[in-house]
């Protein structure tokens, strides 16, 4: 029984390894393969947790406490079970819940809101300052009513055109 534990302390110390070395190539082969077995319990980090954890409790209750082979069994699957627990939810699912990105879309800006950090002329470029979760971008901008706009004033985007953003005053004065 000792031999099935060494066994799988090392396959999964040897797959965990393996995974961060080799993961994303791993990944991009075998996309999409396992999407019809979709529970979020069965990610690969969870399993060679279990795996490993299994092993490395059989042979420590083997070697170092009085329990029969059958207990030592049992209590492996229960100390690989909880500790796959504990690492579901206090790794994966809030990891899971931090995947952010900070990219954006032209397509996304009208609508949003800036404010105006060089003077936009009415027939020409100035430069709007618009605020995202992730922070600001600044933007070449035109007046999309064709009127001038100052310094420090609050703007929305009306439109994209070529890399531009039309802009009117957010409260016209």
């Amino acid at each position: 029984m000792e031999s099935l534990y060494w066994g799988c302390l090392i396959g999964g110390s040897v797959f965990a390894i393996v995974s961060v070395v080799l993961g994303d190539l791993i990944g991009s082969f075998i996309d999409g393969v396992f999407d019809f077995f979709a529970v979020d319990f069965f990610k690969p980090i969870i399993l060679s947790s279990a795996v490993t954890s299994f092993g490395g409790a059989g042979i420590l209750l083997g070697r170092y406490s009085p329990l029969t082979t059958s207990a030592v069994l049992i209590f492996s699957i229960v100390i690989a079970l909880l500790l796959c627990v504990v690492i579901y939810f206090g790794y994966v699912k809030p990891m899971e819940n931090s995947e952010n990105s900070t990219s954006y879309s032209i397509k996304e800006l009208p609508g949003k809101l800036g404010e105006v950090t060089v003077p936009i002329p009415e027939q020409g470029f100035g430069e709007v300052m618009i605020n995202f979760v992730a922070g600001n971008t600044l933007h070449i901008a035109s007046s999309w009513d064709q009127r001038q706009i100052p310094v420090g004033t609050k703007v929305v985007v009306i439109d994209t055109e070529d890399g531009v953003v039309k802009v009117s005053e957010l409260e016209p004065a």
